[in-house]
């Protein structure tokens, strides 16, 4: 039978959370009565969280997600907190970087990828038997357009969230006769910190968008499609026309946008 997750009562971790689309994530599942295992590098702006969400209802776990000793805290926590029984992962972390691919160092592409897509991977991998074992349970990842349709000057980007896509479809179909959901969310541009911290990047490079939300409406987006258990949400008017577009006028749509990079 087909069924909602219900946030209430609910064990969640969520990746990225110190600012952005995690952030806002955080503070609008634990308003609805959810526990959330936090997590991101910078601690300093997790703290922020235990003042901006009801008392109790978040534990922090500070480090790189890109390192087994992150996962197995956070696991840790989840098993402390409701006994090995986690209800929603949110792989929401990412990193990016502007500029030509033919002037980028091979490790712009290796640190994409590994926060990107196999950080993710991984993070599903180890939280599985957990996941199994939730409510109605649900592995959100937060993907993006570009993981529908390649722009130039974001090469490495775009590779790591089509591999994200791609993997995503295929656990869908793995996963099915279970009770995991597997629900990938493809924001266009969001406003928030990402671009404060581009790698490998000119300063002076600038992104071309296709219509952006703020964070708060994403992570609104992102709570209604995982409540919904849904298979797959693409945000912003922008962001369904580019997709549409590629799938529809696939040589047009790269003709225009090829002229964005020169």
């Amino acid at each position: 039978m087909w069924t909602r997750w219900n946030p209430d009562g609910s064990t969640a971790i969520v990746t990225g959370a110190s600012s952005g689309v995690g952030y806002q994530f955080c503070r609008l599942v634990t308003s609805k009565g959810c526990r959330v295992v936090a997590v991101a590098r910078r601690a300093d702006k997790l703290e922020q969280l235990l003042h901006d969400c009801p008392k109790g209802s978040v534990r922090l776990v500070p480090g790189d997600i890109t390192l087994g000793q992150t996962c197995d805290s956070a696991i840790q926590t989840v098993q402390d907190w409701s006994g090995d029984q986690l209800d929603l992962l949110v792989n929401n972390a990412g990193i990016g970087a502007i500029g030509p691919f033919i002037d980028a160092s091979p490790d712009r592409l290796r640190r994409i990828m590994e926060v990107n897509f196999f950080a993710a991977t991984e993070w599903t991998r180890r939280c599985l038997p957990s996941l199994l074992r939730g409510q109605n349970p649900v592995v959100c990842h937060v993907g993006s357009v570009l993981g529908h349709c390649g722009v130039p000057n974001k090469s490495e980007y775009c590779a790591s969230k089509f591999a994200l896509h791609g993997w995503h479809d295929a656990i869908c179909a793995e996963l099915r006769g279970t009770v995991l959901r597997s629900t990938l969310v493809s924001p266009s541009t969001t406003r928030s910190e990402f671009f404060d911290s581009l790698i490998d990047s000119d300063p002076a490079q600038r992104s071309v968008s296709v219509g952006s939300w703020p964070p708060e409406k994403v992570a609104r987006a992102m709570f209604h499609a995982i409540v919904r258990r849904r298979r797959e949400v693409v945000c912003s008017v922008g962001g369904k026309a580019l997709v549409w577009a590629d799938r529809i006028f696939p040589g047009i749509t790269h003709r225009i946008l090829s002229r964005t990079s020169k």
